[in-house]
């Protein structure tokens, strides 16, 4: 039975080891980049993706009814001029 090079099974071990380590410590400066990240958002008192596009919607609804309004308005005008 062929045995492999016990230097190169050490060698595979501590590469593995090594790669698991560094994935583990990427996901960490992730994690705390993102806790930063949210920190500076929260001091600066900036609004959230979702916030911005329901004032977003809110805005479009409030707009289309000014419109609706002024165009009800003219109506009135035009029907109290006759």
């Amino acid at each position: 039975m062929a045995q492999g090079n016990p230097l190169l099974d050490d060698m595979a071990k501590v590469m593995t080891g090594m790669m698991d380590a560094a994935q583990s410590v990427g996901e960490e400066a992730k994690t705390a980049m993102r806790a930063q990240g949210d920190k500076f958002a929260a001091e600066m008192d900036l609004a959230r993706r979702d916030e911005v596009e329901a004032l977003k919607i809110l805005a479009q609804t409030a707009l289309q009814r000014v419109e609706e309004l002024e165009k009800r308005v003219i109506e009135l005008e035009n029907q109290a001029s006759k």
